[in-house]
C-alpha cells in the first residue's frame, strides 16, 4: 500500500483546503477539516480509478513532512 503526503491549509474565511504534491491535480475544498479529508480521501480514490482505467500505474510516493520547533519570543536573525 502506497501512503501519499497530503497537506491540509485552512484559510482566513475558516474553510479548508488539501491537495497531495504527488498527485498532480488532486485537491479538495471543504468547509471543515473532516469535510475536507472525507473529500479529498474521495478524490484519491476517483484518481486512482482513473489511472487504473487508462493503464497507468500508480506514482511512487516521494514527499514527506515533518516539523522544526523554533521558541516564541526569539529575535529574528
Amino acid at each position: 500500500m502506497n501512503k501519499y503526503l497530503v497537506i491540509y491549509e485552512q484559510g482566513e474565511d475558516g474553510a479548508w483546503g488539501a491537495y497531495s504534491p504527488d498527485l498532480e491535480g488532486v485537491f479538495a475544498l471543504g468547509r471543515t477539516r473532516d469535510e475536507v479529508e472525507s473529500r479529498m480521501q474521495e478524490a484519491v480514490e476517483a484518481w486512482v480509478e482513473l489511472l487504473n482505467e487508462d493503464g497507468k500505474p500508480l506514482p511512487k510516493p516521494c514527499h514527506e513532512a515533518g516539523y522544526i520547533g523554533v521558541a516564541e519570543g526569539r529575535p529574528a536573525a
